[in-house]
């Protein structure tokens, strides 16, 4: 499934993707949950968690095309990590 071009900056998808995920993910967080990602559609508050960021972004597409992601990870100040390699 391709992806759609937000209409939305940077900071806004942020902001709303923070806004969603208090308001619609975090009340069903399970402590399983920690460390797995959160695709978020920021318009709806739609989402799908996973082990696997690109499973869980393709399981909301699947059900919402046009959606406006937010990825996220539970428990973690970020989404990634960037480490220098040994």
């Amino acid at each position: 499934m391709p992806a759609t071009e937000s209409h939305r900056t940077p900071e806004e998808l942020a902001r709303l993707g923070a806004e969603a995920f208090d308001r619609h993910v975090r009340p069903t967080l399970r402590p399983e949950d920690e460390g797995k990602f959160v695709a978020i559609d920021v318009a709806t508050g739609d989402h799908e968690i996973n082990e696997d960021d690109y499973a869980a972004v393709m399981r909301l597409r699947s059900r919402r095309p046009s959606a406006d992601v937010w990825l996220m990870r539970v428990g973690q100040p970020a989404t990634y990590r960037m480490r220098r390699g040994q």
